[in-house]
């Protein structure tokens, strides 16, 4: 069966988006709230709310983190067990983001892959994107100001 397969650019630094991908604060402003913590091994949840055939809780593990580049997790709950991928990479002044959530299987994982689609697409990768500017945005504030001539 088909992967969910996203790409976005955003104007923003690599480290902002990483940011936005690794702490368990702002992860939960544009996906759901969690205890993500980022380090290989470590088992976290995501909650949300339930619905038919979810109990609302996506059950996950750390599979890989390279800073700044990749980072992907386990993602199972309601019935399918996939892989969630970010990639990271400079693009101009900004930064090239992809998604690849894999493994949906039978039946079940066609209508979850539906839903989680759309998701991704219309809700959560633009809460993401707001989320990376507005990072960008403090951490350009925090820079110092070089006088003016």
């Amino acid at each position: 069966m088909a992967d969910l397969r996203f790409e976005a650019i955003y104007p923003a630094p690599v480290a902002a988006v990483w940011r936005a991908l690794t702490d368990p604060d702002e992860i939960a402003g544009w996906l759901m709230p969690n205890d993500f913590v980022p380090m290989v091994g470590h088992q976290f949840t995501f909650t949300t709310s339930p619905a038919p055939g979810f109990d609302g809780t996506v059950h996950c593990e750390v599979l890989e983190i390279e800073p700044e580049r990749r980072l992907s997790y386990s993602w199972a709950g309601g019935g399918i067990d996939t892989v969630v991928a970010w990639e990271l990479e400079p693009h101009g002044e900004g930064t090239a983001l992809r998604l690849r959530h894999s493994g949906f299987h039978g039946p079940r994982g066609l209508i979850v892959r539906r839903i989680l689609g759309a998701g991704w697409k219309s809700r959560v990768l633009p809460r993401l994107g707001s989320r990376v500017e507005a990072l960008a945005e403090e951490d350009e504030g925090r820079l110092p100001q070089e006088p003016a001539p």
